[in-house]
C-alpha cells in the first residue's frame, strides 16, 4: 500500500536501520512525519531484584541487570540512534513510554504461558497487543493517516479487504509475525520495506549518512538478552524453579531436571544425561512438573489445534481450505489442510509428519504471498 504525497504518517523508529529507512522512503514520497519510539523495556524495572547466585558464580546480580539493560533493545543507544536518524531527517522524535503495558501484556503471558509448560513467542504479542495498537491510538490522538514500521512484508487492498502478505526480500519476510494485525490496523499501516531487500536497505542508509547503517539486526528476545529463558523468569518471579523428574515415554524416571521452564521441545542438549541412542525432549507437563524424553521419531506429529486465531483474508472458512504453514518463523512452509472446526478453533492437517511442533508457537497459514491467517498452537497429534 503506498501513501499519496501529503499525507501524515507516524514512523516506529526503534533505532535500527529498517526502521530508519522506512521513514527515509516515507519522507521521499512527500509525506510529513514524525518519528516516535516506544520504550518497552527496562531490566532494572521489570525485574529488580535478583535472588543470589542467579547471575552467575559471583553472584553479582547488580551487575548482571546492568549488562542486560545495555544489550538488549530499548537502550539509551537505541533511543540516540532514532533520535540522530530523525534529526538528519528533519522530523520530529518523541519516545513514548510504554513499560508498564509491555510488562503486563508481553511480559507476563511469556512467563505465565513457559509456566504452563508452552514455549511462546513474545515478538507476535508485542506486534498484538502493544506496538499497532498503541501506534495506530496514538495516530488518531494527532490526526495522522498512517502508521509506518520496518518491518519486511506487505499490505495491498483487494476489494473491500487489506491483505497481508509476504515481502519480496523471501529471506527476510516477517509476514509470519504480523498475522494477528487486525483490518483496522492494516487499512491505517505502511510498510515500505516490503518490495525491497536488506541489501538495498543498508545501501540507501550509507547514502543517507544514517549513525546506525552497518548496525547489526537484534537476535535475541529482547527482555531476554543471551536467550536464557529459565534465569529470566526465576529472576522475575524471584524464586528459583522446582526441580522434578526426567521420565521416558513410559514414566520411567530417567533423572532429575532443574525446572520444566528450562527445557524445550525437541532439545538434546544439555539434559544433563547419557543414552546409548540419542534423546530428545518429547514433552514437558507442568501439572506434574515433568520433562518426558523418547527417540526422534516421538517429535513428529501430523495435526495440531490452534486457538486465539485472527483470519486476515476471509472472515471464516466455510470448509477444508489447502493451504501451506509455518510453525516457526524460519521454517519452510509445509502443504497442509486447514478446517475451522470452531469459531475460535483451527485444525491443521499436514500432509506429511512435522518435527516439534510446539504448543505456544504461532501457526501461521499461506495461500500463496497471502496471509490467510494464524492462531497460538494448543495441542498436537
Amino acid at each position: 500500500m503506498e501513501a499519496e504525497t501529503g499525507k501524515k504518517a507516524v514512523i516506529a523508529m526503534s533505532g535500527g536501520v529498517d526502521s530508519s529507512v522506512a521513514a527515509w522512503l516515507m519522507q521521499s514520497r512527500g509525506c510529513e512525519c514524525i518519528g516516535i519510539t516506544l520504550k518497552l523495556f527496562d531490566a532494572g524495572t521489570v525485574v529488580p531484584e535478583t535472588p543470589p547466585g542467579f547471575c552467575g558464580d559471583n553472584g553479582n546480580s547488580a551487575g548482571c541487570a546492568a549488562a542486560e539493560r545495555n544489550r538488549g533493545c530499548c537502550s539509551l543507544a537505541d533511543i540516540n540512534d532514532a533520535r540522530s536518524v530523525a534529526f538528519r531527517l528533519g522530523i520530529p522524535h518523541y519516545v513514548l513510554n510504554f513499560t508498564k503495558d509491555f510488562e503486563e501484556q508481553v511480559i507476563r503471558r511469556f512467563v505465565e504461558s513457559y509456566e504452563r509448560g508452552a514455549t511462546p513467542n513474545p515478538c507476535i504479542d508485542c506486534n498484538r497487543y502493544i506496538k499497532f495498537d498503541h501506534l495506530l491510538r496514538r495516530a488518531r490522538k494527532l490526526d495522522f493517516d498512517y502508521i509506518v514500521t520496518g518491518h519486511y512484508a506487505r499490505i495491498e487492498k483487494a476489494g473491500g479487504r487489506f491483505l497481508l502478505k509476504k515481502a519480496l526480500d523471501a529471506k527476510k519476510d516477517q509476514s509470519y509475525v504480523l498475522y494477528a494485525m487486525t483490518g483496522e490496523q492494516l487499512a491505517r499501516t505502511i510498510l515500505p520495506l516490503g518490495t525491497v531487500t536488506k541489501d538495498e536497505v543498508r545501501r540507501f542508509a550509507l547514502e543517507q549518512g544514517f549513525v546506525n547503517a552497518k548496525k547489526g539486526d537484534s537476535q535475541d528476545i529482547c527482555f531476554v538478552p543471551g536467550g536464557d529463558y529459565g534465569r529470566f523468569i526465576e529472576r522475575y518471579r524471584g524464586t528459583a524453579s522446582a526441580g522434578g523428574n526426567i521420565i521416558d515415554q513410559s514414566g520411567r524416571i530417567l533423572g532429575k531436571h532443574r525446572g520444566h521452564i528450562r527445557y524445550t521441545l525437541g532439545q538434546r542438549r544439555g539434559l544433563g544425561l547419557s543414552f546409548p541412542v540419542p534423546m530428545y525432549v518429547s514433552a514437558k507437563s507442568a501439572a506434574d512438573n515433568t520433562v518426558t524424553l523418547g527417540p526422534e521419531s516421538s517429535l513428529y506429529t501430523r495435526t495440531l489445534a490452534a486457538r486465539c486465531i485472527n483470519l486476515i483474508a476471509c472472515d471464516t472458512l466455510t470448509g477444508p481450505l489447502r493451504v501451506t504453514v509455518k510453525t516457526r518463523y524460519l521454517q519452510r512452509e509445509q502443504p497442509a489442510t486447514a478446517i475451522q472446526e470452531e469459531e475460535d478453533c483451527l485444525r491443521i492437517n499436514f500432509d506429511s509428519s512435522q518435527r516439534a511442533v510446539t504448543p505456544g508457537q504461532a501457526v501461521v497459514l499461506y495461500d500463496g504471498d497471502v496471509v490467510v491467517g494464524g492462531g497460538t498452537i494448543v495441542e498436537t497429534a
